[in-house]
């Protein structure tokens, strides 16, 4: 009887820890799991680690040595600056090739580059840091902040032998969700369609690099009276979006872009080395751009380059008045990996909340319906990787991530704890498959 009965205590026992435990583990899944994606149980501060401390193969990663080693004998590319962490420890961050071909000067790992695009994110985070505040809705009409841009026109008719056009008037006005979904039919400048290019030139509204002593505030207003190529909402069109909310920043916080982002973003993280414009004491440490010759071989291009007008390489090193929200940032490999970890751990760092979980979410998550977007979809800010466009790309469902002019790329994978940094700085490149091939060797390196 005592035996039986002792054999039912214990049985009770096991079951009420098994309970336990699946309570637990409840628990800790929804409170560091947002729309599916389970964040670190606590915030990670970016650290040296073995791979195999993180489950990857220091072997397997030596793999990337040889595929930038490749590239460069070939004269495709000059050299690469990267980093690669998972869980919060840094398990690759190398610089390779070379920063100066003639010279043989080695990369190095902390050379600041030009990130062009990649400061989108940046910028877009500085605008849910508004919403956060309260300041700003993401239906609000841009017009409620920037009044030029009020009653917005569309492109009707083109005449590209004197770039004169017709209009028709938008449907409804542009908002500030429409930006940061690059879905308000503002183009882009120089490298746009032909038609937003031929007007946007005509205009004086600019790309927003090397452009030197003019203002942010001058050209987003210019922009306001020049026509949408298409109705607001209705198609992605990657344009000067991103731009035009640096200048709603400034407007909503009364401070220059430059203020706002060093203030609320670079000093809390401790992102050192991100400017739009560098400091003297460190303009030796900007990479080299190159660019390619007729057989897409690289070279060194002087002091600028031509893309529908001048463009300087050393565009960092100015004394600039334009904070360009679209492009005009650069930084390190180490640099951008803490904005990524940030975003890794819900919107934290090193004890510093930059955003909520919640508004972590509504970056990553897709922000523009149906609209085409090929295999994947875009959140506020950052493309978003789908089921589908998963079963054709070693990262997971739900990774999120961007790039930048001069042949550089970042993902942030919230399911296998990964953030990237590749580094190039080239443009154009014809030979941008590396970047898809860093992908695959960060992958196929993991245990």
């Amino acid at each position: 009887m005592r035996k039986c009965l002792f054999s039912h205590v214990i049985r009770a026992s096991l079951f009420l820890s098994f309970l336990c435990s699946c309570l637990l583990v409840t628990a800790q899944s929804s409170t560091n799991t947002v729309a599916g994606v389970k964040y670190n149980d606590a915030p990670s501060v970016l650290s040296e680690g073995s791979p195999e401390s993180v489950g990857m193969s220091t072997e397997r990663l030596a793999r990337i040595d040889n595929l930038v080693k490749e590239y460069v004998d070939k004269k495709w590319v000059a050299g690469a600056a990267v980093l690669v962490a998972k869980n919060g420890k840094i398990v690759y961050y190398k610089g390779l090739g070379y920063d100066d071909i003639d010279k043989k000067t080695p990369m190095k790992k902390d050379a600041i580059c030009r990130i062009a695009s990649q400061t989108k994110a940046i910028t877009s985070t500085a605008v849910m840091i508004l919403y956060e505040e309260g300041k700003i809705l993401l239906n609000d009409p841009i017009s409620k902040y920037i009044p030029e841009f009020k009653n917005p026109k569309v492109l009707d008719k083109f005449n590209p032998a004197d770039t004169t056009y017709t209009t028709v008037p938008a449907k409804r006005e542009i908002t500030i969700h429409d930006l940061l979904t690059h879905t308000s039919g503002i183009d882009y400048a120089q490298i746009g369609s032909k038609e937003a290019t031929a007007i946007y030139y005509k205009a004086g509204v600019v790309g927003g690099i090397g452009v030197n002593k003019i203002l942010l505030a001058d050209k987003m207003k210019i922009l306001g009276g020049l026509p949408l190529m298409h109705q607001p909402g209705e198609k992605w069109t990657y344009g000067l979006n991103t731009d035009l909310l640096g200048y709603l920043v400034e407007v909503v916080s009364g401070m220059s872009l430059d203020q706002f982002l060093r203030k609320m973003i670079f000093e809390p993280l401790g992102m050192k080395d991100t400017y739009f414009y560098l400091p003297k004491e460190k303009q030796n440490r900007l990479a080299t751009l190159y660019s390619e010759d007729s057989t897409k071989h690289i070279v060194k291009d002087g002091e600028s380059f031509e893309l529908n007008g001048t463009m300087y390489v050393n565009y960092p090193d100015m004394e600039g008045t334009y904070y360009s929200g679209g492009g005009g940032l650069s930084s390190t490999a180490y640099d951008y990996s803490i904005f990524m970890q940030m975003f890794l751990n819900g919107g934290e760092y090193n004890g510093k909340r930059i955003l909520s979980r919640t508004s972590v979410r509504m970056m990553t998550s897709n922000q523009i319906g149906d609209i085409d977007f090929g295999d994947d979809k875009f959140g506020l800010g950052f493309g978003i990787v789908t089921e589908k466009g998963s079963a054709k790309t070693p990262v997971s469902p739900g990774t999120f991530s961007w790039g930048g002019m001069f042949s550089s790329s970042y993902w942030i994978d919230p399911k296998e704890k990964i953030i990237a940094q590749f580094f190039l700085q080239q443009f154009p490149n014809s030979h941008g498959d590396i970047h898809d091939k860093f992908k695959i060797l960060v992958y196929q390196a993991i245990n």
